[in-house]
C-alpha cells in the first residue's frame, strides 16, 4: 500500500522512523518562533501595531516545537539531529526565501519592504503547513497519541494563513502589490523545489530506517517527482492568490497553550 495513510502509519508506528518525523518538525517549528521573535522585534516604527501578531505567530510555532518534542518524550525518546537536506527552513533561506538569519541576528530595523518579504514567506509556507496539517487531521484526529496535537497545530497553521492574507491584501491596497505579486511568484516557484528536494531527502532516509525495497522508494521518488511537475505546470498558483479570510484577526489575541501531550 502507498497511501498517504498507512505511509504515515507505518512511520509512525516505528520508534526510529517517529523519532525522525518529530525531531525534523519540531526543529522547523522552533526556527520558525526564532524567525517571527526577531522580526517582531525589528519591525520599523511605522508597523508596530503589526509587531504583536508577529510575535503570537512566532509563540505559536514554539509551541508547536515543544509540542512534537512532548510526543517523543511521552514514547521515551529523544530528539535526533536533523539531516541537513531534510531542514525545509535553512534551504529555503540558502535559496534567498524570505529575510536571512543573519540579517535578522543584527539589530537593524527592517523596512516596510523587508516585512512585507516575510510576509509574502509566510503566505507561501502556510498554505504547504496547512495543507499537511489538513492531511495528518484527517488521517489522525482520533489518534491516542497525535490526535489533540494535529488539532491544535492544525487550527494555529489556518490562522497564520488567513493572517498573511489579510495583511498582504492590506498593504497591496497601500500601493505595494506589484511587489507582493513579484516576491509571492519568488518565493512560491522556490517553495516547491525545495518541498520536492526535501520530500525526497526525507523519503530516502525513512526508507532505510524502514527497510523499504527498492521499487517502493523508487514508486515514492516517483510520485514526489509528479507532485512536482503538477505544482511547477499550475499548482503554485494556489500559492501565490490573495482573498479575504472568513476569519479576520486571526492573530490578534494571545497564543493558546500547548496540549498536555506528556
Amino acid at each position: 500500500m502507498l497511501s498517504a495513510k498507512s505511509l504515515f502509519q507505518e512511520i509512525l508506528d516505528n520508534d526510529e522512523s517517529y523519532r525522525l518525523f518529530c525531531s525534523i518538525a519540531a526543529s522547523g517549528e522552533s526556527q520558525g518562533g526564532w524567525e517571527n521573535a526577531r522580526i517582531a522585534a525589528l519591525v520599523p516604527e511605522s508597523e508596530r501595531a503589526l509587531a504583536p501578531k508577529i510575535a503570537r505567530h512566532g509563540a505559536d510555532e514554539d509551541k508547536h516545537g515543544r509540542i512534537f518534542n512532548a510526543l517523543l518524550k511521552k514514547r521515551g525518546l529523544e530528539p535526533v539531529g536533523v539531516p541537513p537536506e531534510t531542514d525545509y527552513t535553512m534551504l529555503l533561506e540558502r535559496h534567498g526565501i524570505g529575510l536571512a538569519h543573519e540579517q535578522l541576528a543584527a539589530d537593524r530595523p527592517l523596512t516596510v519592504r523587508d516585512v512585507i518579504t516575510y510576509l509574502a514567506h509566510s503566505r507561501v509556507t502556510e498554505q504547504r503547513a496547512a495543507e499537511q496539517m489538513a492531511m495528518l487531521l484527517k488521517y489522525f484526529a482520533d489518534h491516542p497519541d497525535l490526535g489533540r496535537a494535529v488539532r491544535m497545530i492544525s487550527a494555529d497553521e489556518d490562522n497564520h494563513l488567513a493572517y498573511s492574507h489579510e495583511e498582504l491584501l492590506r498593504y497591496a491596497a497601500a500601493g505595494h502589490g506589484p511587489y507582493i505579486r513579484r516576491t509571492l511568484r519568488e518565493c512560491a516557484l522556490a517553495e516547491i523545489r525545495v518541498h520536492r528536494d526535501v520530500s525526497l531527502a526525507v523519503m530516502a532516509h525513512m526508507g532505510r530506517l524502514l527497510g523499504w525495497s527498492c521499487t517502493r522508494s523508487a514508486l515514492l521518488a516517483a510520485g514526489i517527482h509528479a507532485m512536482y511537475a503538477a505544482e511547477r505546470l499550475a499548482g503554485w498558483r494556489r500559492m501565490v492568490t490573495l482573498r479575504t479570510p472568513e476569519r479576520r484577526d486571526a492573530l490578534g489575541g494571545p497564543a493558546t497553550a500547548a496540549p498536555e501531550v506528556a
